[in-house]
């Protein structure tokens, strides 16, 4: 069977709560897709986009989990009120995601380990001497 990417989608929110605090409205979302395998976060932040008259890059959506046997979903909704309280409130690793920040330049694993493992030699304001690479001439 052929997936079809131009089956039609319905979208349900649940436990939708105003969050004044948060500067945000939250809702659990149940998406019914039968003749679908599942529907993109992208494609997802669209709709409810339009459903809730409001930006798509202001919608976050997370922890979406097929349910067994397919044709529906099950996950968590938000939509920030602006930018501002939306780059405050959000987690980093979502603000990534949706391309409000740029990820920070990874260290490969093996680096960081000798590094730390050098540091642990010392107290104080030695340790950040110590997580410099070690000079080659000597």
């Amino acid at each position: 069977m052929q997936a079809d990417n131009s089956a039609p989608v319905t979208i349900r929110t649940r436990k939708f709560i105003t969050n004044r605090l948060l500067a945000r409205r939250q809702f659990i979302v149940d998406v019914l897709h039968p003749n679908r395998p599942n529907v993109s976060k992208a494609e997802l932040s669209e709709r409810l986009a339009a459903i809730y008259k409001t930006d798509k890059e202001r919608v976050v959506t997370f922890g979406l989990r097929t349910i067994f046997g397919g044709g529906r979903s099950t996950g968590f909704g938000l939509i920030y009120d602006d930018e501002a309280s939306q780059k405050k409130f959000e987690p980093k690793h979502r603000l990534i995601r949706s391309g409000l920040m740029v990820a920070p330049p990874k260290t490969n694993r093996k680096l960081r380990k000798e590094r730390k493992n050098r540091a642990k030699k010392f107290r104080g304001t030695k340790k950040a001497k110590a997580a410099e690479p070690p000079k080659k001439g000597k």
